[in-house]
């Protein structure tokens, strides 16, 4: 039985709109192995579907219908350590984790470059699966059903903490909220502040950090679906963020912080929250995973 380590991801850093991606150190765990019919079975208690509609077993029969070969069936156990529908690409390590497990039940036969195409041909964009399958900070460009990317190696001086609620937001809704057209100032704003975000993370720069991750296309139109969430953004800054964003399309709201505040700022953040009365939320410090989805022999 194989396993798949797949990191949960953090997309848009600001205003990389559906182009940067980070691959952090929490990680969904999953077993697969081929049998006679459909097994799926969770760790623990996140309800998860049980038949061909799981989007891990959809992705693995994609794959071997890509590849020309049948699936007679797959035995599945998941461990969900990425929350759903938190932002923090949940969807993306199922389908990562269904791709790369295929491919390595049949005998490895496609490369890395195309398991991404596939990835993002599933997911529709490669912000989170990128850099689920690379590790790293990762600049993607989808054209023509390819995925052109750049893994960039982070400055080990960042940290980032991760506020999750204890509320779901779909990506769909999250979507549903954004313009369908923008100013030109609006764009060359994101553009310049992307690029900025890329630089200032692989250089370690900490200056840049707060400005780089300002955005006019997505972040002001999604803050009023989540709750507290300017009061968040506030309390993170008080307490020494260095830049603060939506990760992907929410409701989890990151802070990057430097590496010998995090303990600091745990502590703090935690005894804010109980002291504003916002409840339920879960704060993680995580560092960069710079190796991506990793399979080994259970």
């Amino acid at each position: 039985m194989i396993r798949i380590d797949v990191p949960a991801t953090s997309a848009n850093l600001g205003a990389g709109f559906d182009s940067l991606g980070i691959a952090l150190t929490k990680y969904n765990r999953i077993w697969m192995e081929e049998d006679d019919c459909i097994d799926i079975s969770s760790k623990d208690d996140t309800e998860i579907p049980t038949d061909e509609n799981n989007l891990i077993y959809w992705s693995a029969n994609y794959l071997y219908e890509f590849c020309g070969k049948k699936l007679p069936g797959l035995r599945i156990v998941q461990e969900n350590n990425i929350p759903m529908a938190r932002g923090l690409g949940s969807s993306s390590a199922c389908i990562v984790a269904g791709l790369l497990g295929a491919n390595r039940l049949i005998g490895s036969p496609l490369p890395k470059k195309e398991l991404i195409d596939l990835a993002a041909r599933i997911e529709g964009h490669p912000d989170n699966t990128s850099p689920a399958i690379s590790g790293g900070l990762v600049v993607s460009a989808l054209e023509a059903n390819r995925v052109y990317s750049v893994t960039v190696p982070v400055a080990d001086r960042f940290r980032f903490a991760l506020m999750i609620p204890p509320f779901s937001l779909k990506t769909e809704k999250a979507r549903a909220a954004l313009p369908t057209e923008y100013s030109r100032q609006d764009v060359v704003y994101n553009l310049s502040r992307s690029g900025l975000m890329t630089a200032s993370l692989f250089s370690g720069d900490l200056g840049n950090l707060r400005v780089a991750v300002q955005d006019k296309i997505h972040q002001p139109y999604r803050m009023s679906l989540i709750e507290n969430c300017e009061q968040v953004f506030r309390i993170s800054y008080e307490l020494g963020s260095l830049g603060t964003y939506i990760s992907g399309a929410g409701p989890t709201i990151c802070a990057i912080i430097a590496a010998e505040d995090s303990e600091n700022y745990l502590f703090h953040c935690k005894k804010h929250f109980a002291e504003k009365g916002i409840n339920g939320w879960n704060i993680e410090i995580h560092s960069v995973d710079s190796n991506g989805a990793q399979i080994s022999v259970d």
